[in-house]
């Protein structure tokens, strides 16, 4: 569909302009406390009575997001409608999209919450990551090469803050971690010698247009983002414009319209300047 500027304000049935939001947490909330500074109504649908976000919303609707008397309220009173993040079903907002602005699309969405997807994207953008295997059933189970092991198996969907992941030595440990994870669809990474972790975060309008903000270093503990830095020289000139450059493109073949945090592996690699490469790790919304 066409997109037009929503801007808040009265609409011309009387109603103030309402943005919406799936997801209730602390993202959400950023978003909704954004927006009513800027003159907006919000909505959220969050199964949480108590989440985050829909207790500063102007209104919360309390529901499952695949409930379809949910959906409606939310095509029904919105505007325009975004996600708070990736684990939101991509079906909710394939619904939404076919009445309502969504933003980032659903196919976007659906790319983000699946590694082996996201994976394909990366290398059809030709930005690279770490070297992999999809595991989907026992025969690629069993044809896994040598070379990935030591690795990390990872779920492809609903894997966050480590969860859903398993370290694995050799290929019983694989054997072992797949049967832990109940056979379900996973991604192998080969175990990396990291330097650390980064990310930028991109901005695309529907018109195309593209800014980034300054590459970011991340600190984990325990699987769990803990600290995040900026400042200049956080990188070597040389990665940060790469960063840079990736993230871009990742967000450009997607069509993707918001704001996008790209996330990237900083692995030893002596052949590169300065013993340091990047290798991108997974997009957020």
């Amino acid at each position: 569909m066409t997109q037009q500027a929503v801007l808040p304000g009265t609409t011309a049935n009387g109603q103030q302009t309402t943005l919406g939001v799936m997801g209730g947490g602390q993202l959400g909330r950023m978003f909704v406390q954004a927006a009513q500074r800027m003159g907006y109504f919000t909505a959220v649908l969050d199964p949480d009575p108590a989440s985050p976000a829909g207790l500063v919303s102007h209104y919360h609707v309390q529901a499952d997001y695949l409930d379809e008397q949910a959906l409606a309220q939310m095509m029904q009173r919105c505007a325009a409608i975004t996600t708070e993040f990736e684990n939101v079903p991509a079906g909710a907002m394939f619904t939404l999209g076919a009445h309502r602005p969504v933003a980032p699309s659903a196919q976007c969405l659906a790319i983000a919450q699946d590694r082996i997807r996201e994976k394909a994207h990366f290398r059809a953008c030709g930005v690279p990551t770490a070297p992999y295997a999809v595991i989907t059933t026992a025969e690629q189970l069993a044809a896994v090469d040598e070379a990935l092991l030591p690795g990390i198996l990872k779920t492809a969907q609903l894997g966050y803050d480590g969860k859903g992941q398993v370290r694995v030595a050799d290929r019983a440990g694989l054997a072992a971690a797949w049967e832990q994870l109940r056979g379900v669809p996973c991604v192998l990474e080969r175990r990396l010698d990291l330097h650390g972790e980064c990310s930028v975060i991109v901005a695309r309008g529907w018109d195309g247009a593209m800014v980034t903000f300054p590459v970011q270093r991340n600190l984990h503990v325990a699987g769990i983002l803990a600290m995040t830095e900026v400042f200049d020289g956080i990188l070597p000139a040389q990665l940060a414009e790469q960063a840079r450059t990736s993230a871009c493109a990742i967000a450009r073949e997607l069509e993707y319209v918001g704001v996008l945090c790209v996330e990237f592996f900083v692995v030893a690699d002596a052949s590169a300047p300065g013993g340091s490469a990047l290798l991108v790790n997974e997009i957020a919304p």
